[in-house]
């Protein structure tokens, strides 16, 4: 009696098609993660830099400058 072994190849490469996927997610989400901190720290950086006199024209407390960029940062 013989007994043939077949290997089926097809297998570990639909795996790793799923890993590649998934690697390439998280590779995205985290472009885009660091893409909003960047965003996030030049909005709080510019509304900083303004005067007392220019947030005030433009409606924002010198304290509420986190909030508004937060804010911003969430409407993406």
């Amino acid at each position: 009696m013989t007994m043939t072994y077949t290997q089926d190849s097809s297998a570990p490469q639909g795996a790793f098609k799923g890993l590649r996927s998934r690697s390439a997610s998280l590779w995205t989400v985290m472009a885009e993660a660091r893409a909003r901190r960047v965003s996030y720290r030049r909005t709080l950086s510019e509304l900083r830099s303004l005067s007392d006199r220019e947030l005030a024209d433009i409606g924002i407390a010198r304290r509420n400058i986190r909030r508004v960029a937060r804010e911003e940062l969430l409407k993406d």
